[in-house]
């Protein structure tokens, strides 16, 4: 899987960057420049269940990258998956190009037709992703997805060691770093998967829930 991610960022640096634009604008290109192929729904194929989360890599069609993600995601909120699937990604890059005398900072795909999925592995999951439209498969031999290894999510800068730390609903935190560093509050829920807790913090006078990293909380 290493040699597949290289070769991919390889072939990626050949081609034109491109500004990262919202799953709403990529899906309006996506529907005007590739006319996905009609075709039945997938039968499900019995999988051999996670017990952990994993990252695995979606292949999908080009220009869909960002369309997929968002209507993943979407299929989490309505079918309440948060417990087994938590997060799609599309890594991103900066570069900067010159034009016309101007420097510019953009953002490209690392690897174009590829979505990276967090998730735990099970019947229940694998159908969702697999019936999304503009996903054409996992990587992987035959129907199996085989996930990311921890080298090969160091290499996207995606931290995938976990974070121990002795705390639970109802216990009082101070943030110690980030963009809510100083701030004080009582955890209202831990999800150990995504390694964050969630609390709510004053925004404009309202009360809004964040979610915090374990790494930058300290218990009370």
């Amino acid at each position: 899987m290493a040699d597949f991610l290289e070769n991919e960022a390889a072939e990626a640096e050949n081609l034109e960057p491109v500004s990262e634009v919202t799953p709403e604008e990529t899906a309006e290109t996506a529907e005007t420049e590739v006319v996905t192929p009609a075709r039945p729904p997938i039968k499900s194929v019995k999988q051999k269940a996670d017990t952990e989360p994993k990252w695995y890599v979606v292949h999908t069609y080009s220009g869909y990258e960002n369309k997929v993600k968002a209507d993943i995601e979407k299929t989490i909120e309505n079918r309440k998956l948060e417990d087994m699937m938590f997060e799609v990604m599309v890594p991103l890059q900066e570069t900067v190009e010159m034009k016309n005398g101007v420097r510019k900072t953009m953002s490209k795909k690392m690897f174009p037709g590829y979505v990276l999925v967090h998730m735990i592995k099970n019947d229940v999951t694998w159908y969702v992703v697999r019936n999304t439209r503009g996903v054409t498969g996992f990587v992987g031999p035959g129907s199996e997805p085989v996930p990311l290894t921890p080298t090969e999510m160091a290499k996207l800068g995606v931290r995938v060691d976990n974070i121990e730390i002795d705390v639970e609903v109802g216990d009082y935190i101070r943030v110690i770093a980030g963009a809510w560093e100083g701030t004080e509050g009582t955890i209202k829920s831990v999800n150990p998967a995504k390694q964050v807790v969630t609390l709510d913090v004053d925004i404009f006078g309202r009360s809004t829930s964040v979610e915090i990293g374990l790494g930058d909380i300290q218990k009370m």
